[in-house]
């Protein structure tokens, strides 16, 4: 295939590699920028994931069009959707336990 790889490939692998740097860089900033641990605690969860997601899915396309499978990054990912959720749902329950204070307020009667 020689050392570059045709533009069919390379406009997607861009664009995958643009959405996930914008969507980590989007998490940073959150993860910065939120008043408190709950408000904290969703932005890399969500963003960063997503971000890592758009990273993987532009180096398996790089490996199938190379010739070579993406089974690593597949499982790479498989494990960063299953493991973040898991993880932030624990990290909240024990924020939860410790009575982390919370900038969000009582939630309205009813």
């Amino acid at each position: 295939m020689g050392d570059t790889l045709p533009l069919w490939v390379q406009l997607p692998v861009a664009l995958l590699l643009v959405i996930g740097g914008a969507f980590t860089l989007i998490g940073a900033i959150g993860l910065l920028r939120f008043p408190d641990f709950y408000m904290r605690l969703h932005a890399p969860t969500k963003a960063t994931t997503l971000g890592v997601g758009g990273v993987l899915l532009a180096s398996m396309a790089i490996g199938w069009a190379a010739g070579r499978g993406g089974l690593h990054e597949l499982l790479i990912t498989l494990f960063l959707f299953i493991t973040a959720p898991v993880s932030a749902n624990l990290m909240a329950q024990a924020a939860l336990h410790r009575r982390a204070p919370s900038r969000a307020g009582d939630p309205p009667p009813g």
